[in-house]
């Protein structure tokens, strides 16, 4: 079974475990590629690609290019996250004013909820959710289920939790689809005010110490506390945030074992980690920012073998 079961990478939800085992076969095959002197391949010379990026995101967004530019894609860049572009309507004439260009796919990062479902529905070409406000963020899920099989042989009954803002977090949504897809345990840790209240309907678990939660996993899956999205305070204070829910070496060093660190970035060092976790040898952050490319190199060209077929 070489085909995606779905048209559009929107998220995880959509996806079912052989979608995940496909793109990382697949991805096991571009990490090779990109290891190599000459890191391009001619696969999608004919393939046209528009990023359209209505938030700020400079991780995602030279992350996905350097994978289209990877792949031999030609590659549009827009940045609408200056422009005033926030009705559907505007966005879907945004959309048919660069499909006009001949654009076979787009990846869109948009600060609403549902954005690119809405415009799979009403716009004729291949959709990437490279983020839809605080709803999902499926390649950065995947990229972080495949850093987990790359360091510790694969996913299946690991115990990963994730600490931090959840309530804000797309990261988050995405992660837990795609865990407990994949047969891990998955437990949330941070304060109660950026827990989703229905989150326990998604069979996680919530611990509120820090220690404990530390102790009962295998990889800590570590979140930024994201300001921006905060409409009010969540928690007293940054200082009593990282006395609760700051990992330091120290904390580190005590645990009974050794757990593996991922952040999915930017870090606020100093605040969900110090900088001697975030660049210690139990982190593996900078193998999900390799491992990013890869995965979004996988999910571009195996949608776009589906545009050869049509």
């Amino acid at each position: 079974m070489n085909k995606l079961s779905v048209d559009h990478l929107l998220g995880i939800k959509h996806l079912n475990k052989n979608d995940i085992d496909l793109i990382f076969k697949t991805a096991d095959h571009f990490k090779s590629v990109i290891n190599r002197p000459i890191k391009k391949v001619p696969s999608l010379r004919d393939i046209t690609i528009a990023n359209l990026f209505f938030e700020n995101s400079t991780r995602t967004r030279l992350s996905f290019e350097l994978a289209e530019k990877r792949l031999s894609a030609d590659v549009v860049n827009f940045s609408a996250a200056q422009s005033s572009v926030k009705k559907g309507e505007t966005l879907i004439d945004t959309a048919n004013n660069i499909l006009s260009m001949k654009v076979d796919m787009i990846v869109m990062r948009h600060p609403n909820e549902g954005a690119a479902y809405f415009l799979s529905k009403n716009v004729n070409a291949k959709i990437i959710n490279a983020g839809d406000g605080a709803h999902e963020h499926p390649t950065q899920a995947l990229l972080d289920s495949y850093s987990i099989r790359g360091k510790l042989g694969g996913v299946e009954g690991k115990k990963v939790v994730i600490i931090g803002d959840i309530l804000h977090s797309r990261v988050a949504l995405s992660n837990i689809y795609a865990l407990k897809l994949q047969g891990a345990e998955v437990m949330l840790c941070g304060p109660t005010t950026l827990i989703p209240k229905h989150i326990s309907a998604l069979g996680v678990s919530y611990e509120k110490s820090l220690i404990k939660a530390l102790e009962w996993c295998d990889v800590a899956n570590v979140l930024r506390v994201q300001h921006e999205r905060m409409d009010i305070k969540y928690f007293p204070s940054i200082r009593e945030y990282v006395q609760l829910f700051g990992i330091n070496k120290k904390i580190l060093d005590s645990l009974n074992k050794e757990i593996v660190i991922m952040h999915p970035g930017p870090i606020n060092r100093g605040v969900e980690l110090t900088s001697d976790v975030a660049d210690s040898k139990q982190s593996i952050i900078l193998n999900q920012v390799e491992n990013g490319v890869a995965i979004r190199m996988a999910v571009i060209y195996l949608l776009a073998e589906q545009i050869k077929h049509e």
